[in-house]
């Protein structure tokens, strides 16, 4: 398989075959994000990617149950692509039952319901969705290109669509204080209102090559500590209402791993969340926490 640039998939995707459809994210302007800072968004030729798919059939033997397809948010190629991206997916791979996406706020929105519907049925199984952020103020700092509004719209399209929705935030992206709890709350009002299959709670943790870093050098960004990131945490577990929602903080970014169900586990993760904050309980040290 040939890649352009470095490549990213969401953490569940190690076990999948990552091909590329597109080359880097539409918007890359977001502040905390490094991810496709030395791409120029283009979709690959056709050609190149069926022929990928191809490789991949060779490489594994044809023995393929998952492929993510990227880079940052591939949904929003032609429909015509995507629908011949799928036939060809499973058709070359007979035990293929998962295909998955990131997808971007605006990308998605190019898409009608319909169409989305369209992509399920041909077998389009997930979209990752990175909120990030409930908080329109917040947003607009980070440049995210997206109000909570069209986040909200997006979720729910593929939520409508039937595709598996799992959706991303950022804990401490507000730095400590009284934005630390408006980050949070707002969040939480977004995601009870979406109720997406799936959520995934990251720390940030600043990479050089984005703006944030540089605030967070200058020393007008503040991080948070372990104890105020584990606090908005537990905001997050206490508030979220979606029933069930498969959640996660268990990222290498994040100082207490957690892993499960709400609201079955609410109380097992509060009472993890309280040891820990009293001291009596895990937390990752500075030195094992990583991107």
């Amino acid at each position: 398989m040939r890649y352009e640039g470095k490549i990213y998939r969401p953490p569940g995707e190690w076990r999948s075959f990552l091909l590329q459809a597109t080359v880097g994210c539409t918007h890359n302007k977001c502040t905390f994000c490094g991810m496709y800072k030395d791409k120029h968004f283009h979709v690959r030729p056709m050609k190149d990617i069926l022929e990928d798919i191809e490789m991949a059939k060779e490489y594994y033997n044809g023995e393929v149950d998952k492929v993510f397809i990227c880079d940052g948010d591939a949904i929003v190629m032609r429909q015509s692509q995507l629908l011949e991206i799928l036939d060809a997916l499973y058709k070359t791979f007979p035990r293929l039952r998962q295909v998955t996406v990131y997808a971007g706020p605006k990308s998605t929105k190019t898409k009608s319901l319909e169409q989305l519907q369209e992509l399920r049925q041909a077998g389009l199984t997930r979209a990752y969705l990175g909120v990030e952020t409930g908080w329109d103020e917040l947003l607009t700092k980070v440049n995210k290109g997206a109000t909570s509004k069209d986040i909200l719209e997006a979720g729910l399209l593929l939520r409508d669509a039937g595709i598996d929705l799992w959706v991303m935030v950022i804990l401490g992206l507000a730095g400590p204080g009284e934005p630390s709890r408006k980050h949070i709350e707002e969040t939480i009002k977004l995601i009870n209102e979406m109720k997406p299959n799936h959520f995934s709670a990251l720390t940030l943790i600043p990479e050089p090559s984005t703006s944030l870093y540089q605030d967070v050098k200058k020393g007008t960004f503040k991080l948070l500590n372990a104890k105020e990131s584990l606090i908005e945490t537990r905001m997050l577990v206490e508030g979220l209402t979606v029933s069930p929602l498969h959640f996660t903080s268990n990222h290498a970014s994040n100082y207490l791993p957690l892993n499960g169900t709400l609201p079955d586990e609410r109380e097992k993760f509060l009472k993890m969340l309280d040891d820990s904050l009293r001291g009596e309980g895990y937390i990752r040290s500075e030195y094992s926490r990583g991107l």
